[in-house]
């Protein structure tokens, strides 16, 4: 892998008991950049981000953060590494101003620079009206925010954040990517792991698409959606109990089993050429008085694409529909 790369995993291997965490995961993370894992929970992400930032130690395999390796040079890994997790590492007890300081000390920053170092940090991520209040009464959108913070006390040139907006309402979560994409300005790399499809297409450079311990596809954004040579037909028909009806008509214009859910009489359809088979889906659907409420037309997203690779769905919390009747599509 190329020296350019700030992360690289060679052949990864972890198991916990009779659990295959990872089975020969291979990753690199370029230099500056954002590097997506993207999976969906339980598919080995945090696993390997353990082994990165030397929590964990795998069975096997080759594993270098900043030219050092992980296994062998643990203490200098540390110190130019930082980690915000899943579950915040602050202390409820202490006030914003104070998990920040602490932090520093702990780096062994000299106690007028960890004090400039907090209010730096407070006022970067919008904390400073509540720096002085016990973080246990913070929201959890300002707990995201000041473990974040934490971090990046020391400036690490190397970041892993292990789903960090997890649990966040919306308006809070893209507050949180416009705080990453600064991380990321002022030259930092970044391995972000993430079960939101919207955040790895807006924020990754490049994505990693892992399931069940396994690389299963890797390559920017648009180069995913690009492989599956499809389009998207989206139909929502004006009585949902003809939804059934509707996918009966409408099989013959795709090879794969449409993606429908009941509830809303809402259908996908994967159709090779979307512009020529909208005629053909009015059409079709006309000739047997099924009304159609709503038709569109789009490119594959990413959630398309892990369809088509695994036959199941990333769960997305706020936004997943409940579907069936999708097969497994041809692998991207």
């Amino acid at each position: 892998m190329s020296e350019d790369n700030a992360i690289i995993a060679e052949n990864v291997y972890k198991r916990f008991g009779d659990v295959k965490a990872l089975d020969g995961v291979s990753i690199a993370a370029e230099r500056g950049k954002i590097l997506g894992l993207l999976g969906p929970n339980g598919a080995g992400k945090t696993t390997l981000v353990r082994i990165l930032t030397t929590l964990l130690k795998p069975d096997s395999g080759n594993t270098q953060v900043g030219g050092l390796d992980v296994l062998r040079q643990k203490q200098q890994v540390r110190e130019i590494i930082g980690l915000a997790g899943q579950n915040t590492a602050i202390d409820e007890i202490l006030t914003g101003r104070e998990n920040l300081e602490m932090v520093s000390r702990l780096y062994h920053i000299p106690r007028p620079a960890a004090k400039r170092r907090a209010q730096e940090l407070l006022e970067q991520f919008a904390l400073t009206d509540a720096a002085d209040r016990q973080a246990k009464t913070y929201s959890g959108g300002m707990r995201r925010r000041l473990d974040l913070a934490a971090s990046i006390v020391a400036r690490p040139s190397i970041l892993f954040l292990d789903e960090p907006t997890t649990g966040l309402d919306p308006r809070t979560r893209i507050t949180m990517w416009d705080t990453i994409r600064s991380l990321v300005s002022d030259g930092a790399t970044l391995l972000l792991t993430t079960q939101y499809l919207e955040e790895a297409d807006v924020l990754a450079d490049k994505i990693v698409v892992i399931d069940h311990g396994k690389v299963i596809a890797e390559g920017t954004a648009d180069e995913l959606k690009a492989n599956m040579a499809a389009d998207f037909i989206d139909i929502t028909v004006a009585d949902p109990h003809e939804t059934g009806k509707a996918v009966e008509l409408l099989r013959p214009l795709s090879d794969e089993s449409p993606q429908t859910d009941e509830g809303r009489g809402h259908i996908s359809l994967a159709v090779g050429s979307g512009a020529q088979s909208i005629a053909e889906v009015v059409r079709l659907l006309d000739a047997d008085s099924v009304r159609i409420a709503e038709l569109n037309l789009r490119r594959p997203s990413l959630n398309d694409v892990f369809l088509s690779i695994t036959g199941e769905e990333i769960v997305e919390e706020e936004t997943k529909p409940k579907h069936r009747g999708f097969g497994r599509r041809r692998s991207a």
